[in-house]
């Protein structure tokens, strides 16, 4: 009964995401609220079951219409990072402030290219510090994001998409694509599985590399995210979804998923599809107690025939851009965090260099302004790097092009292009420093 009404809030859904979709152009300086964690008038984390397959939060949303308030007691905003390099580095090997009982968790966030990792890490984190955009391969290399409140600290590993040799070979890109994500995960306590479900062709079934990464690492407990649920039109598909990607099984338990009113030929598929999860149960049980942590050629052949996996404690469904969705993932992570003393120190924002930064937001804005390859071939060097007299800082870097035509592509009539992105990223620096960055991009030919 509790699937089928939320089958039928699901059908019901449209007219509320209206009512509540984030509003465009919306700061990336995010506030982080804990209305998750005081639903209800009671303390602590309230679970949602399993059989739902989805947040408390996205759920509320279903029901009422319109997006909670969140209550009086705001976080504070985390930590800047500081703009000194030598300052940061400092920061980062300070010993770690010890809460009374302090409690920690690693967190691999893993998925296919342009899922969404990390602009839900930096919705996590409360504050924009990795670059995102609309083109995959944003994130060049592992890097880690700390969240640090009260007696708890969530360590975010932000890896790039999982990708083959063949298509790394093919754009010609870093080697760290395909060693950073797997060398992640092994130091990670728990997964996050993102999976983009308004992309039809990637939502029908998990990536052969997410699926590789998982059966390799079984001991590793895995959470299921569906992202950008604003986009998909009809909700109950997003039932269909979970039951593909999982196999019909969250946390041990199978799960029986039927819409109010079922025609005759969903009936026959239906049929078909409810005899895949026993396969697959007995599939994925017989790998995971090989304790090699390659795949063997037969394994590999099982699982390219493979839709989901069938061992995820959770599934959530949000939208990563929206703050209340992606807090009841939080409140989440902070009851799975373990007794554990914490690895950084509270004002540890990032482990990325206050450069390294930088070079990644200018590129979020290459990838977003020019076309096709012409923003991968980009490369950057920095010529000038000093604080001001009235605190502001003062960027220069210059911006390396091999042909002609991404030269002029990279200027822009009147220069125009490279203004804007100069001005745009010096807006984003500005909210990571917490403090006025004046950038200025140059531009030159290398042959």
């Amino acid at each position: 009964m509790a699937v089928r009404l939320c089958a039928r809030l699901f059908r019901d859904s449209i007219l509320c995401r209206r009512m509540c979709a984030p509003q465009e152009g919306a700061p990336w300086l995010f506030t982080a609220g804990n209305s998750a964690c005081s639903r209800g008038g009671r303390n602590g984390f309230i679970f949602t079951p399993a059989c739902f397959i989805t947040s408390e939060a996205f759920l509320s949303r279903l029901m009422k219409g319109k997006a909670a308030e969140a209550d009086g007691n705001i976080n504070p905003l985390p930590a800047a990072v500081p703009p000194d390099s030598g300052e940061h580095m400092s920061l980062l090997l300070r010993h770690p402030d010890q809460p009374e009982n302090p409690k920690v968790l690693k967190v691999a966030i893993i998925g296919a290219p342009n899922a969404g990792k990390s602009t839900l890490t930096n919705q996590l984190l409360g504050r924009k510090v990795f670059a995102v955009s609309k083109k995959v391969h944003t994130t060049r290399s592992r890097a880690l994001g700390v969240l640090s409140e009260n007696d708890t600290q969530i360590i975010l590993l932000d890896t790039p998409g999982l990708t083959t040799p063949s298509k790394v070979k093919r754009h010609q890109l870093e080697k760290s694509l395909l060693v950073d994500p797997w060398n992640t995960v092994r130091e990670a306590d728990l997964m996050v599985v993102m999976v983009d479900v308004a992309d039809r062709w990637m939502c029908s079934r998990l990536d052969f590399e997410v699926l590789k990464c998982l059966a390799t690492h079984p001991d590793i407990p895995a959470v299921l995210v569906l992202n950008k649920v604003d986009r998909v039109k009809a909700k109950d598909r997003l039932l269909n979804i979970t039951a593909h990607l999982t196999c019909g099984v969250v946390n041990g338990r199978r799960i029986k998923i039927r819409p109010v009113i079922k025609p005759p030929w969903a009936e026959k598929s239906s049929e078909r599809g409810s005899e895949l999860p026993l396969d697959e149960d007995d599939s994925t049980a017989k790998d995971s107690t090989n304790s090699n942590s390659v795949l063997s050629k037969e394994q590999l052949k099982t699982r390219s025939s493979q839709q989901g996996w069938a061992h995820f404690k959770d599934v959530f469904m949000l939208s990563s851009v929206d703050r209340e969705d992606v807090e009841s993932l939080k409140s989440y992570l902070k009851v799975a965090a373990k007794p554990g003393p914490w690895q950084y120190h509270s004002g540890v924002l990032t482990d990325q260099s206050p450069q390294d930064i930088c070079t990644n937001i200018i590129r979020e804005k290459l990838l977003e302004y020019l076309p096709q390859e012409v923003p991968y071939l980009v490369t950057q060097s920095f010529e000038f790097w000093q604080d001001g007299e009235n605190g502001e800082l003062y960027i220069t870097v210059k911006l390396y092009t091999k042909k002609d035509s991404h030269l002029g592509m990279l200027i822009g009539l009147a220069g125009q292009m490279v203004e804007r992105i100069a001005r745009e990223a010096s807006e984003d620096l500005s909210r990571v420093y917490l403090r006025d960055v004046r950038l200025k991009l140059s531009i030159k030919l290398r042959k």
